[in-house]
């Protein structure tokens, strides 16, 4: 069965040039041209990966965003003509899992689609794995996260990363360590991914122990840290 890909552009030209080369790739396509159509398509539709524009008329692409990662982990491809360091990380931060700006070369995009779905489907098929500390549990079996015994939501790519970072306690990964490891390396983004990830991981597990923590280390990277 093919992939689905939800396009969520108000410019037609653009919506429909991606649709000719995404159909020409495989995938079935739908097109929604604002983002309360957006999040309706998004329920009817079921897509496999969502490309989703900022700049939309009656929702905006944050609004999209965040209506549809209450319900879903569904990949999300962020689409901005700003290109400016704090849309990409508002993206990031509300839970999309790459972004590219416009103007852009419609083989990257497509290149993009693909690398973001394999790590998506590797993420689905992760060999049973569960890592336990004081009042933490993360379970890569169901990919669910329980912090003081409450289930905590987290995306895929959050628990991914606790998961890597937690597996090697103590031991300092840099941010291209991580992005080569828990992104892959056909990942097209830059090492802010990571600090905005680690960030969402804190608000989660803030003073949640005194055995471990994450722990930047200054000019290197971050680690996972337990006491001796």
């Amino acid at each position: 069965m093919s992939k689905k890909v939800l396009i969520v552009e108000d410019d037609d030209n653009i919506a429909e040039l991606l649709r000719l080369y995404l159909e020409k790739d495989g995938f079935a396509v739908s097109i929604a041209e604002n983002g309360a159509v957006g999040v309706a398509e998004f329920e009817s539709f079921q897509p496999d990966l969502i490309l989703l524009d900022i700049m939309l008329p009656v929702m905006d692409g944050w609004g999209v965003c965040r209506e549809i990662r209450a319900v879903s982990n569904v990949p999300i491809i962020m689409l901005t003509a700003k290109g400016e360091t704090l849309d990409k990380v508002t993206g990031l931060e509300m839970g999309a899992d790459d972004y590219i700006v416009k103007p852009f070369e419609v083989g990257e995009l497509i290149a993009r689609v693909h690398a973001v779905m394999r790590r998506f489907d590797t993420a689905e098929t992760v060999e049973v794995k569960r890592l336990t500390f004081e009042n933490l549990i993360i379970d890569m079996d169901s990919f669910e996260l329980y912090v003081n015994g409450k289930r905590i939501d987290a995306p895929p790519k959050e628990m991914e990363l606790l998961f890597h970072l937690a597996s090697s306690p103590n031991r300092v990964y840099t941010r291209n360590q991580l992005l080569d490891e828990v992104w892959g390396f056909d990942y097209f983004g830059d090492s802010r991914t990571v600090d905005v990830h680690i960030k969402r991981l804190r608000e989660k597990l803030e003073n949640v122990s005194e055995k471990w923590s994450l722990k930047t280390v200054w000019g290197v990277g971050y680690k996972f840290e337990c006491a001796e």
